[in-house]
């Protein structure tokens, strides 16, 4: 294809004619300007230009999933109650969906603030509930059955990534929707298709699986790996997240160690 729009370019600059005739000088304008709008896409990265945007759903799934670990957490782990944060999660991720079911290119400051709302709440329960397993493995309150401590801990800790990878989703180059139409061209993270565009399909653009697969490297390997912070409240979030993630599995594998001993 590439090689067919040089011949094309290379043909219309040297003043070549596709079509002769009365309307020959009006097709060959339109020809030239349909082969320059090829050749400028074939060229410019996808996530610098404009694109139709993300599909919605794997997003929502995997929030789903996060709903689902909260609401298997015991009650102590949980902010009043239960089934309180997670409700309010579900009705705000309905409103979303209804509201942009499909590609999430639509600009809106009411959605913008309802996703960051969705998060938001999410980042609370997980917090409250990190917070509640940390304080009783300390004091000694919790975890005398190294079993429930492990699933526990490995509940909280995924919906630790889950909610890293959202604030990472939402905020690159200012969410979803601006990077849908291409607002902001300097990323606050580097992938490598990125600094390697020959390696990457035309049409690459970083999704939510991309920023799903950077959380989790960073909360196991406690650092960047292919993927590089560029931006200073970029590099900051994912220090509390390895932060978090040491904590949370250095307290709870010692504690279920003690325990099997």
């Amino acid at each position: 294809m590439r090689a067919e729009l040089l011949r094309l370019e290379e043909a219309l600059c040297a003043g070549h004619h596709p079509v002769s005739g009365p309307a020959g000088e009006l097709s060959h304008s339109a020809v030239a300007g349909a082969a320059r709008s090829r050749m400028h896409a074939a060229r410019v990265p996808a996530w610098l230009r404009v694109t139709r945007g993300e599909s919605r759903w794997p997003v929502a799934a995997v929030i789903v999933v996060a709903i689902g670990l909260q609401v298997a957490l015991p009650d102590r782990l949980a902010l009043q109650s239960r089934w309180l944060l997670p409700a309010l999660e579900v009705a705000l991720l309905v409103a979303l969906v209804a509201a942009n079911p499909h590609r999430l290119s639509r600009e809106s400051r009411l959605l913008r603030t309802a996703s960051l709302a969705l998060v938001g709440v999410i980042s609370l329960a997980n917090g409250w509930s990190a917070t509640a397993l940390v304080i009783g493995l300390v004091r000694g309150g919790m975890g005398d059955d190294a079993g429930p401590l492990l699933i526990t801990g490995a509940a909280i800790w995924l919906t630790n990534i889950i909610v890293f990878a959202l604030w990472y989703w939402e905020l690159d180059r200012g969410g979803p929707a601006s990077r849908a139409h291409a607002r902001q061209t300097l990323p606050d993270f580097q992938f490598v298709q990125m600094q390697s565009p020959e390696l990457a399909h035309p049409d690459w653009e970083p999704q939510f699986v991309d920023y799903l697969y950077l959380s989790f490297t960073n909360a196991t390997a406690f650092s960047p790996t292919d993927v590089m912070p560029l931006s200073r409240w970029a590099k900051l979030t994912m220090l509390i997240q390895s932060m978090i993630s040491l904590v949370t599995v250095a307290l709870v594998i010692a504690r279920a160690v003690n325990v099997l001993k």
